[in-house]
């Protein structure tokens, strides 16, 4: 796996090196300040948290502003991961030099992936301001934080599926946008089946709203751990079949 470094600051490199990174950086900031700002000035104006809620869990369970940003997000960051080195033809050199499928799909993941948490970092500096106005509860913190880059991990890893599928990078990022969406509507849809039932029960385990309130309220369901396991591992093992594909003819 020596092999697993160099491509992966490569990917880091490529990435930062393009105007998209600093515009989606960017992007991500302002809103999730705007979402940061709404949220507070909410809770100031009622003088109180709304029974049990705290803008922490608001913040990060209670939003549709955090699930906008995912969606707008993971697929302009996955798009060309594998979709512009096939359309280049630059694929070819990297499937031909000694290391192994496995590494390469790894290493363009844990970039891209870098790349994400290095987008969420700035957000901590939201617990310090919280923190000046009273308590957090450092494992609620915690686990809300483990949620996003769970999410983020599951997305990403369907993105760059995606973007091994086909050498085009803008159907690359409709193709992960179509998949995050119909995943998103499915989990809507533990609200409207009816309790007890089969369909209410598949979209209660998909449903990432649902995930993220019990992150949120500092519940770390070993269920969604595993679903969003499958959902990174899953996607991954494709990929590098993919790869080997290519490589293989």
């Amino acid at each position: 796996m020596r092999s697993f470094w160099p491509i992966y600051k490569r990917e880091l490199f490529a990435f930062f090196v393009t105007p998209l990174a600093w515009v989606l950086i960017t992007v991500f900031l302002l809103v999730q300040g705007m979402h940061f700002f709404l949220i507070v000035d909410h809770f100031a104006s009622a003088g109180a948290a709304s029974g049990d809620q705290t803008p922490l869990q608001a913040f990060f369970g209670n939003t549709v502003l955090l699930y906008l940003v995912l969606f707008l997000l993971v697929p302009p960051m996955t798009m060309r991961l594998f979709a512009e080195e096939r359309r280049s033809g630059t694929i070819e050199s990297l499937m031909t030099a000694p290391v192994s499928s496995a590494a390469v799909v790894l290493a363009k993941y844990a970039a891209v992936f870098t790349t994400y948490v290095a987008m969420w970092t700035p957000t901590v500096l939201y617990l310090v301001i919280l923190r000046r106005t009273g308590e957090i509860d450092r494992g609620v913190a915690a686990s809300s934080y483990l949620g996003v880059l769970l999410v983020g991990a599951g997305y990403l890893s369907l993105g760059l599926l995606m973007s091994a599928m086909t050498k085009s990078q803008f159907l690359a990022l409709v193709l992960t946008a179509m998949l995050i969406l119909s995943l998103f509507i499915l989990g809507v849809g533990e609200f409207i089946a009816r309790d007890g039932t089969l369909m209410h029960d598949v979209c209660a385990h998909v449903s990432v709203w649902a995930h993220m309130n019990d992150f949120a309220s500092g519940i770390v369901d070993s269920r969604h751990l595993v679903f969003y396991g499958s959902l990174i591992v899953l996607p991954l093992f494709v990929t590098v079949r993919a790869v080997d594909a290519w490589r293989w003819g």
